[in-house]
């Protein structure tokens, strides 16, 4: 070996990047709207504050920790105990106590109003709201909520089955409750959406779009009373199959692709609605999705296609709706990123709502990255938080002194230097409330 080992007691960063979340944290007022909801806190008098017990969890998060035990690195940086001016950093036991004190009660009272504010700080309108459910699978049995139900992914194994609400172009969570594994994709989707549009209540939705468990009588009404326009997918059940079987005319509009309308009225409905149908081919795509009609006597015929069905409430010509539809796929990589880069499965504990209230503040992390990325990018392609890591907040960094100021050294290549500074800049410039791309 062609070198020599020595130690320094120097507390040197390998995270000095994320300053920049520092300063934007603080242009945003992070901590004093934490500071003004009722979060749980512990009375002790060593207690940690719960804006910095929140932000150092925040941090965690963005720097790939996927469990509480992961949350240790952070004890072990000393620079960014001092970049973000933290008394103390909590453990990883202190994390699990804090969330343990969450309830339904307590979660519903907070998320809706830390959304709210977060949402209040950005100007856009005429959005499109996409709603959307997933599976986290669970490996244990010591999850409350952790039940056998619909799991494509890993069938049989136990899960829990949330709901989500995303700004489609804005690329944001409005919302998020845990369910069930065993829970039904309509369960609660009606309270839902009245927490999700309260949490929006000053901006106009443009266009909602839902997968099939939103698809019932009750949404419908209620995004009609408020002249929402909705396109939200239909469940091919036996009476809708019926209906698709009546349908002779079909209009080609891609290889193997068909499309047609007809309208629907359950048995209980008032009224009747537009049903937009998708007919594909299953030997010209292969991989098409959707539904076989599998109910009828001329099977052979039928095997050949898949259906997608979806309602409406506007007058815009079929392929429209269709196509504003496929803008909903989105939503997939919205939460494969939450899951794979924000470790949306991985803080999970045996009481169900205090699982709930660290997925949901997983969504804050979310959204304040998100943020950062339209705010300091140029390009219309935002860049994966791992991409992030790598570029922007992967420094070396310690901190001095001069004079009487604290002096972070940050261990940038000069031909960086001018990229760091325009980050630097763009954050000092940014102001909230804050105009965002729509």
């Amino acid at each position: 070996m062609g070198f020599k080992i020595e130690y320094s007691e120097d507390k040197v960063s390998a995270w000095g990047g994320f300053s920049v979340m520092k300063k934007f944290n603080d242009k945003l007022r992070l901590k004093e709207a934490l500071n003004q909801l009722p979060i749980p806190e512990s009375t002790s008098n060593n207690r940690y504050e719960k804006e910095d017990l929140i932000e150092s969890f925040l941090l965690s998060v963005w720097l790939g920790c996927y469990k509480f035990s992961h949350t240790h690195v952070l004890r072990l940086d000393d620079t960014l105990k001092q970049i973000f001016e933290w008394k103390q950093i909590p453990s990883d036991t202190t994390y699990k106590r804090f969330f343990q004190k969450f309830n339904q009660g307590i979660n519903n009272e907070v998320f809706p109003a830390l959304q709210q504010w977060f949402f209040n700080q950005l100007h856009f309108n005429n959005y499109a709201l996409d709603l959307d459910s997933t599976v986290i699978t669970r490996y244990g049995d010591f999850q409350q909520g952790n039940h056998k139900g619909y799991n494509p992914a890993k069938k049989g194994r136990a899960s829990h089955h949330p709901l989500f609400a995303f700004l489609g172009n804005e690329r944001m969570v409005v919302n998020s409750w845990l369910r069930s594994g065993d829970t039904s994709s309509a369960h609660q989707c009606n309270q839902f959406l009245d927490e999700t549009l309260s949490i929006l209540q000053n901006k106009t939705i443009g266009l909602l779009r839902a997968d099939s468990g939103f698809a019932s009588d009750s949404i419908f009404k209620q995004l009609e009373s408020k002249n929402i326009p909705y396109v939200v997918a239909g469940r091919m059940h036996t009476l809708m199959q019926e209906k698709i079987k009546q349908i002779k005319t079909w209009t080609a509009i891609g290889k193997g692709i068909w499309i047609s309308e007809t309208s629907y009225k359950a048995t209980k409905w008032e009224n009747e609605r537009r049903v937009v149908v998708i007919r594909q081919s299953v030997d010209l795509r292969p991989k098409a999705s959707g539904k076989k009609l599998k109910l009828f006597d001329d099977s052979e015929f039928y095997e050949q296609y898949r259906y997608h069905s979806f309602y409406t409430n506007q007058n815009l010509p079929a392929t429209q709706i269709w196509e504003q539809y496929k803008g909903r796929g989105d939503c997939e990589n919205r939460i494969k990123e939450l899951k794979y880069d924000f470790a949306l499965e991985g803080f999970n504990m045996k009481d169900f709502f205090a699982t709930e209230a660290a997925l949901r503040m997983v969504n804050l992390a979310y959204n304040i990255i998100s943020l950062f990325r339209q705010v300091s990018s140029e390009k219309p392609t935002q860049h994966r938080l791992q991409t992030l890591r790598l570029n922007c907040y992967a420094v070396g960094a310690w901190m001095t002194k001069k004079g009487n100021s604290k002096v972070l050294k940050m261990a940038v290549p000069i031909k960086k230097r001018k990229w760091m500074d325009g980050i630097f800049a763009k954050v000092d410039d940014c102001e909230f409330p804050l105009s965002i791309q729509n």
